[in-house]
């Protein structure tokens, strides 16, 4: 299975690619938000040097307890980010959105991907404009609380759903990123579960995305402090690289690329 997005080839399979994060938020759970747009945009391109396939801009943190923003907010802080990077970056930029105005007015800048941490169950329309647009899309697993009847069979049931959605509004199955969602709905422990048996997620048939970058479960469980989780990120993404990830998204971008390229040798 293999794709074009912004231009570039994805040979789902082959290698691993790597998504670097932008966080044009002041809020952003990891520290690393950045409100300058200039300073922003740098950061983008310094991760594109540093062997980044795939640059992801958000404006509102995700973070548990988090303040939502508005659509205007959003637009506010990503879109002068997007119309100075869009058009300088050599690689795909997606836009972290749920909001269809913000998925919107990022598409027309130049943006090609779409990254919905609600997997399109807050705005199905999403699709639509991916159809339209020709843009990729990542579905996220994501869910209110952390209940579940089986993790992973719930996990994949609603990726299926999510999938499923998209492909009726007319997005080739090739142009979706499935993501379990890791730090979204689940405690630290299921967060943990999930990457531990990331590989029944190959059982959909799609890329898929694991985004464990300087999450809490490594603070919560491994006692390590935000600005500490190197070394527990750069463990978690080995550790989905051997179990079929096929994107990893990450903030340390330059030590996570040499990381990728010794964990994809040995799968």
């Amino acid at each position: 299975m293999d794709t074009e997005l912004g231009g570039k080839r994805f040979r789902w399979g082959t290698r691993v690619f790597v998504m670097g994060i932008v966080n044009a938020t002041p809020d952003s759970f990891s520290g690393d938000g950045v409100l300058d747009p200039t300073a922003a945009v740098g950061q983008a391109l310094r991760m594109i040097d540093e062997g980044a396939d795939i640059i992801d801009v958000g404006g509102e943190s995700t973070r548990p307890g988090h303040e939502p923003v508005t659509a205007e907010e959003e637009l506010r802080r990503v879109l002068p980010v997007l119309r100075h990077l869009c058009p300088r970056a050599t690689v795909p930029v997606s836009i972290d959105t749920w909001k269809p105005e913000v998925a919107e007015a990022a598409a027309a800048v130049g943006v090609a991907i779409v990254n919905d941490v609600w997997g399109l169950q807050r705005s199905p329309g999403l699709a639509a404009l991916a159809a339209q647009r020709g843009l990729g899309l990542v579905l996220m697993h994501n869910q209110r609380g952390t209940e579940y009847a089986d993790l992973m069979g719930d996990v994949k049931a609603s990726l299926r759903r999510s999938l499923a959605v998209a492909v009726e509004a007319g997005v080739p199955r090739e142009r979706v990123i499935l993501d379990p969602g890791i730090g979204f709905g689940k405690t630290s422990e299921q967060g943990v579960e999930v990457l531990r048996r990331f590989d029944e997620l190959t059982e959909l048939g799609q890329p898929l995305l694991a985004g464990p970058s300087r999450k809490s479960y490594l603070g919560r469980i491994f006692g390590q402090a935000p600005g500490e989780r190197l070394a527990g990120t750069i463990a978690s993404v080995t550790a989905a690289v051997l179990r079929g990830a096929d994107v990893v998204r990450v903030h340390d971008v330059a030590e996570v690329v040499r990381a990728v390229r010794v964990a994809e040798a040995l799968r």
